[in-house]
């Protein structure tokens, strides 16, 4: 058997994302924010959200079975962050119920003539631009969703549970990333360290090195 060689690993850090965004449509911008915080897949579970799946008392979001690529249900529980993010979206969206218009998606385009109307694609084209604006040149959309299970198991969540937030249905998926193993290596240097404290002998120099001990034969 060949080995499998097409297996994609980029990620987006932080300031990444942030200059991705400067560089996309606004009515894009919450929707790639979302994609980056859930890890969720944009076409099929980002942009056909509705306000339906949102339950702002409950502070989680909820997707319905046979909805998701795996057919199963899922709930995403509100990070500060997220929340911001859903009522900067429902505030806008009272704004254009006000003027007549009934916008039942979360996500929508915000032009005077298709305001209100669903986002149908995320083009590769319109990511990779900005992308390659940004400085990070052959990023894809998919890479945010490899980009939320790194930093869901970077913060210490369980595997089990953050696949069930991300909707991964095997364990693969981690081995592919390797995540877990750079999380696993991580962790292991702090108990190192916890055991093998840096301690400098109390003659040494400021230079870390020790001071030459002489005998009365030297002297």
């Amino acid at each position: 058997m060949l080995k499998e060689r097409n297996v994609r690993t980029g990620f987006f850090e932080r300031e990444q994302i942030e200059r991705v965004l400067d560089h996309l449509p606004a009515a894009v911008r919450p929707v790639v924010r979302f994609a980056y915080i859930t890890g969720w897949r944009i076409p099929s579970e980002v942009l056909p959200l509705q306000w339906r799946h949102i339950d702002f008392e409950a502070r989680v979001i909820r997707l319905d079975p046979h909805t998701t690529k795996n057919d199963e249900g899922r709930t995403f529980p509100f990070t500060d962050v997220l929340q911001h993010l859903l009522e900067a979206q429902k505030v806008e969206h009272d704004r254009i119920r006000a003027e007549g218009v009934l916008c039942p998606w979360v996500f929508h385009r915000t032009g005077k003539k298709v305001k209100g109307k669903p986002i149908v694609r995320f083009t590769k084209a319109c990511g990779g631009r900005a992308c390659a604006q940004a400085g990070c040149p052959g990023r894809i959309p998919h890479d945010l969703r490899r980009t939320a299970v790194r930093n869901l198991v970077r913060a210490g969540i369980p595997e089990r549970v953050a696949m069930q937030m991300t909707g991964h249905k095997t364990r693969s998926v981690f081995e592919r990333y390797n995540i877990v193993s750079e999380c696993d290596l991580v962790e292991a240097a702090k108990k190192l360290n916890a055991i093998q404290p840096v301690q400098l002998p109390a003659d040494s120099d400021p230079h870390g090195q020790s001071p030459i001990k002489t005998t009365p034969a030297d002297q």
